[in-house]
């Protein structure tokens, strides 16, 4: 009895296997990131798409942000469940998450995808925290956050989670 089971058990995981269409994997070189960066404007914040694609259920995408140490201090939160992933590639400086947006703006539409964000020039109470190179932070969807202060330029990478497929596919 207990052969026959396992059996049906390895019957019915094959046949699953093969039911499902395996999903081809994306490769982001490094030098397509250094380029990526290189390309962006150094006379402001940018954060913008590397590539976005959609995993099967969800939507993951890859975003190259380049901070220059003149730029404004700002916090935002993103009005969508998509989590960041923030990786550190160059550059520091003080990282604030949680706590309440300081006189949020006007609600406005996200450049990043269908939702909307609001924007604020900081964060009163939260966490903070300092940042370098090689350092990792997931901000979950909805939580306020911004940068304190930075050293210099930053250059970070964003992976942002997305379950209800609201970054658009690029």
């Amino acid at each position: 009895m207990r052969k026959m089971i396992v059996g049906i058990f390895v019957l019915l995981a094959a046949t699953s296997a093969k039911a499902q269409a395996p999903m081809a994997a994306t490769d982001i070189t490094a030098a397509d990131v250094q380029a990526f960066i290189k390309g962006a404007p150094q006379d402001r914040n940018s954060d913008r798409p590397i590539r976005v694609v959609d995993v099967g259920g969800y939507r993951v995408g890859l975003f190259g942000v380049f901070r220059p140490k003149d730029a404004p201090i700002t916090a935002t939160v993103h009005q969508t469940t998509a989590s960041e992933t923030y990786i550190m590639l160059d550059g520091a400086g003080v990282l604030v998450t949680g706590g309440k947006l300081k006189e949020p703006a006007k609600p406005r539409q996200s450049t990043l995808g269908d939702w909307t964000d609001l924007g604020s020039t900081g964060i009163e109470g939260g966490v903070s925290r300092r940042l370098s190179k090689g350092d990792v932070v997931i901000i979950p969807g909805g939580v306020p956050h911004g940068w304190a202060s930075v050293e210099g330029d930053v250059t970070y990478l964003i992976v942002r989670s997305d379950p209800d497929k609201k970054i658009a596919l690029k």
